[in-house]
């Protein structure tokens, strides 16, 4: 129980700081990333880091 935790405390610390890091790459006024390559992958990262902390919240809630 302890790993899923940690697992889970680590996720979303993840998910702040990619989260973040999109926010502020991306400009507004022109709608576009400063590094559009690095920002694929901070989208796929973030996007499996929710996906797994939401995955484990609706098993922990289903038992």
């Amino acid at each position: 129980m302890e790993k899923k935790n940690a697992l889970s405390f680590t996720l979303i610390v993840v998910a702040i700081i990619l989260g973040v890091s999109l926010w502020r790459q991306f400009d507004v006024e022109t709608f576009r990333f400063e590094k559009p390559a690095l920002a694929v992958i901070y989208l796929i990262v973030f996007a499996a880091s929710v996906f797994i902390l939401i995955k484990n919240a609706v098993s922990k809630n289903g038992r």
